[in-house]
């Protein structure tokens, strides 16, 4: 078959390459309704080319005028997830930095004071106290740092709490904790646009998911109305988060103290 005869390394990359591409897509969409739009869409194609194959010519026509339409589609059906993936190839992350090019990167995973986060965390569930508390990883959050207080002080119990404290001047907004250090308080965060978001949730919830949209920070935030501890990471919520958990899913991105 001809494609056997034209074989090379450079077709091997090639496709490689193709398959990439495509799962990184499917990273972004899994779990969302934009998966079964993507599959439609895929499956419109490949009947596309069985067509052409089978050369029937008004068929191949019809279908033809729908893909050279395609990208249009493709572009006002999936604006929100392509801008996540070209926030994702602006910011150098579509590689991760797993096995060897951790260790050429990065030669020491970032240390946090866990132990601290989760009294506290666990404090203000059971006062009701809101809180968001944004762990910064690889990105800076300088945009979000700069609109906040400046604070710069190692992380502890009671000064997490001094923040959150309903009367304080402080409490409304997030704390950004970076290199191990609560570096500001009352920063203001994007919220999420998420249609399927779900409505019983506030704006709190809200600023959690588009922070963790827009960067790969990791929240961990507490309801002022049921006391209940939800984490977000990489646009999703963990709802009803135990104190197990929150532990195993912290030391897991961080060094733990």
């Amino acid at each position: 078959m001809e494609i056997f005869e034209n074989f090379s390394f450079i077709l091997v990359i090639d496709l490689l390459l193709v398959g990439f591409l495509f799962f990184q897509l499917y990273k972004l969409i899994k779990g969302t309704v934009a998966i079964n739009i993507f599959l439609g869409i895929a499956s419109i194609y490949l009947i596309w080319i069985l067509v052409k194959w089978l050369e029937l010519k008004f068929l191949s026509v019809i279908i033809g005028q729908f893909m050279g339409i395609g990208v249009l589609i493709l572009v006002i059906v999936f604006q929100k997830e392509i801008r996540n993936f070209l926030i994702l190839i602006g910011k150098g992350r579509v590689i991760k930095t797993k096995g060897i090019f951790k260790v050429m990167f990065k030669e020491n995973e970032d240390r946090l004071n866990v132990t601290a986060i989760l009294k506290s965390s666990a404090i203000f569930s059971k006062s009701k106290t809101g809180a968001i508390i944004v762990i910064a990883k690889d990105d800076e959050l300088d945009e979000y740092i700069e609109n906040g207080v400046q604070i710069n002080a190692e992380i502890t119990v009671p000064l997490l709490d001094s923040i959150f404290y309903k009367n304080s001047p402080l409490h409304d907004g997030a704390v950004i904790i970076k290199n191990n250090k609560i570096i500001a308080a009352r920063c203001i965060l994007p919220i999420t646009n998420d249609d399927d978001f779900p409505g019983e949730l506030g704006m709190r919830h809200r600023a959690a998911v588009g922070i963790s949209e827009n960067s790969d920070a990791i929240s961990v935030l507490v309801s002022e109305q049921t006391g209940t501890i939800s984490m977000t990471y990489r646009g999703k919520i963990k709802r009803r988060c135990s104190d197990k958990y929150m532990e195993s899913f912290l030391n897991k991105h961080f060094k733990g103290e």
